[in-house]
């Protein structure tokens, strides 16, 4: 399993992984504004993606967006989209994307990164729990969840 960062060049390795993260959410299938969604975001330098990678096949991805801190001066991330096909689940892949989005955070001078995940979703805010996310509110459908990055608060 390798984990890899794509740019625009590479987009087209996550459309339909993204297709199904967007149905998951209770959204219709449409390859063609997942494929549009994905390429703008690359192009315009609005998101950072890694893919994991099986051989040859895009197996997971997440999705990170810029949060920027006038207070403290930086740009943070939300990681904002994170799946994993069902047929690769339960493998460590999800942890080794947050992983992989938590040091990006780190060496790009975060200090947090910041996700939410759905009410129901468990299995997530036991991975998020697991790696070290501290829930810092709720509503009734997201709780929202933060972990530092570096030592400056």
């Amino acid at each position: 399993m390798k984990i890899i960062r794509i740019d625009k060049a590479d987009y087209e390795l996550v459309v339909a992984l993204f297709n199904d993260y967007r149905i998951f959410y209770k959204q219709p299938s449409d390859m063609d504004l997942a494929r549009a969604f994905l390429l703008q975001r690359l192009e315009n330098n609005e998101s950072i993606i890694f893919v994991a990678m099986d051989s040859t096949a895009a197996v997971g991805f997440t999705q990170l967006y810029p949060k920027f801190s006038s207070m403290r001066a930086t740009r943070n991330w939300v990681l904002n989209d994170l799946f994993v096909d069902p047929k690769f689940r339960k493998k460590g892949i999800g942890e080794k994307l947050i992983q992989e989005a938590i040091e990006f955070a780190r060496l790009d001078g975060a200090t947090f990164v910041d996700l939410s995940t759905a009410v129901d979703n468990l299995t997530a805010q036991s991975l998020y729990e697991q790696i070290g996310f501290t829930r810092k509110g709720n509503d009734s459908e997201f709780y929202d969840y933060r972990i530092a990055v570096s030592k400056t608060q």
